[in-house]
């Protein structure tokens, strides 16, 4: 890069602020992007792409994860359940097979609405448990699997599949779990565990404080994001995440267990 603030590889030249530009205009279009598409979109080297999105990060106008970045989410916005089922399915898949794991004959455990969570279900077939669910595809696949299961009752949210509602809030108040496995929108260090939506904050959280050990399913997108409603403190629940990044500040809040993905 010359004195000018140009970078020249490949003898393009490119204004920084129109380089950052232009690489937040790709998050408009895709959502994600990878260092790669970025170095041959751009035609700069793997160093001036990483500066660019370390700066882009610090001001939070997009979201580092490993090998690339992600848009930063709208905080009432949420994707519905199959947009997000084909969204890193191999890490999802990893952390559910280690959350599933951590499941011991005889515990009673509460599954939230979520496609990480609805992984673990295979996981858990020939287990002696008792399972509590919001989440309509669980049902299904929890009775597929000869699993005791509930559903709480109350209004169905379709774009999640979830079931929420004041009426979903009395049912769960009546259960006691040995564990809970979440799903969340956004893990951040101060606003700690958020989602856009009110209700479902509430039955997490309640689903939280009714189990002696609590498990939050994340992958490294989760992380640094925000939402509308704050579901708990960081400390509240182990976060159980598929990525190798080095969480500095999250490890001093709450534990973080990390799993290899398959």
């Amino acid at each position: 890069m010359n004195d000018l603030g140009y970078s020249c590889k490949w003898g393009v030249k490119m204004l920084i602020e129109e380089r950052k530009s232009r690489i937040l205009n790709l998050l408009k279009e895709r959502d994600v992007v990878t260092i790669p598409e970025l170095i041959d979109s751009l035609q700069v080297s793997e160093a001036t792409i990483r500066r660019d999105l370390a700066y882009l990060d610090s001001i939070n106008a997009l979201k580092r994860v490993h090998g690339g970045a992600t848009a930063m989410k709208k905080s009432l916005i949420e994707p519905t359940y199959n947009e997000k089922q084909n969204i890193n399915v191999d890490d999802k898949k990893a952390i559910a097979k280690y959350a599933a794991s951590l499941v011991e004959n005889g515990d009673s455990i509460y599954l939230d609405a979520g496609t990480t969570t609805y992984e673990m279900v295979p996981y858990l077939e020939g287990k002696d448990i008792v399972v509590v669910t919001n989440g309509l595809k669980h049902i299904e696949l929890l009775i597929e699997s000869k699993i005791e299961a509930y559903i709480i009752g109350g209004k169905i949210k379709s774009s999640t599949k979830a079931v929420v509602g004041i009426e979903a809030i009395r049912n769960l108040e009546r259960y006691k779990f040995d564990k809970s496995f979440l799903g969340i929108n956004g893990i951040h260090l101060i606003h700690g565990y958020t989602t856009p939506d009110a209700e479902e904050s509430t039955l997490k959280e309640m689903a939280m404080k009714a189990s002696k050990e609590s498990f939050v399913l994340a992958d490294e997108s989760k992380f640094g994001q925000q939402y509308f409603m704050q579901v708990a403190s960081l400390d509240k629940a182990s976060i159980i995440t598929s990525s190798s990044t080095n969480f500095g500040e999250y490890s001093k809040l709450t534990e973080i267990r990390k799993v290899e993905e398959e």
